[in-house]
């Protein structure tokens, strides 16, 4: 899939599967050629990725026909433009709570290259040049997603879905609960209704509606039938844990040895 093909099929509801990947070994992506994936999902916000490494991540996986989906450190536009030349197929904004936000994120990620005040003046309203205006068109076909974690994103968010280029919504759900006071409670109904609101708001404004979850399949599948069309499915890491404690208890249960103690789903906290 191309880049322009998944920010289409993102806006336009189609359902996308992707995963968190934490490691930058170059084993990887081979390891998930035959896995059902739609897309890769690569945090460095949460995770200490260098700029080297990210970029060589997003050129592999893109060349696999998975787009590269970044999440950046902060809402910061000059981030998203440095992602985005390291080969990203879309930028993710984290804990983004006004329109401000992101209008400053779609000069830099629907816009390039221009910047300062022409950047400033196209943004209020302003006209480019026609050959100008469509070379950008043509260029920039990246994906704008911005993280919804928060109260005050929820109290802003139909200014937030109504900014042009926006492609789709994330929830971030640790985030999330903890804003609502309920932390990690992922069955709560508060941020059962909030998630649905989300979702279903998206999409009445023909944006992509999305959640990066790590619990059961049912707790998942509860969420499509929200709305979401854009699933971050666990992530590298976490599979890793949960099979391996699996499957080393296994072994010491046939022989005879005290398994290991099971905790259920952890939360990765991002």
């Amino acid at each position: 899939m191309t880049t322009a093909e998944f920010t289409q099929k993102m806006r336009a509801g189609q359902l996308l599967f992707g995963t968190l990947i934490v490691s930058p070994s170059p084993m990887w992506p081979a390891a998930l050629e035959e896995s059902g994936l739609d897309f890769v999902f690569i945090d460095t916000e949460h995770i200490a990725l260098d700029r080297a490494q990210v970029s060589w991540m997003c050129q592999a996986y893109a060349r696999m026909g998975l787009p590269p989906l970044v999440r950046i450190p902060s809402p910061d536009p000059f981030a998203a433009t440095m992602a985005l030349d390291g080969g990203a197929a879309g930028i993710v904004a984290p804990y983004i709570e006004t329109a401000a936000e992101v209008q400053a994120l779609r000069g830099a990620v629907k816009l390039r290259p221009i910047k300062g005040q022409r950047l400033a003046k196209r943004l209020a309203g302003g006209q480019l040049e026609p050959e100008l205006e469509g070379y950008i068109r043509r260029r920039n076909t990246n994906a704008l997603v911005v993280n919804i974690e928060s109260v005050p994103a929820l109290n802003a968010l139909d200014e937030i879905l109504a900014v042009p280029g926006l492609d789709a919504v994330l929830v971030g759900p640790h985030d999330l609960t903890c804003s609502l006071g309920v932390p990690e409670q992922y069955d709560r109904p508060e941020f059962l209704s909030a998630c649905e609101l989300i979702f279903r708001k998206a999409r009445a404004a023909g944006v992509g509606a999305g959640i990066h979850f790590w619990g059961s399949a049912q707790e998942q599948v509860r969420f499509l039938r929200m709305g979401v069309n854009l699933l971050v499915h666990s992530a590298d890491i976490t599979l890793f844990r949960k099979h391996l404690r699996q499957e080393l208890a296994a072994v010491k249960e046939i022989a005879g040895l005290k398994p290991l103690s099971s905790s259920g789903a952890e939360s990765p906290n991002i």
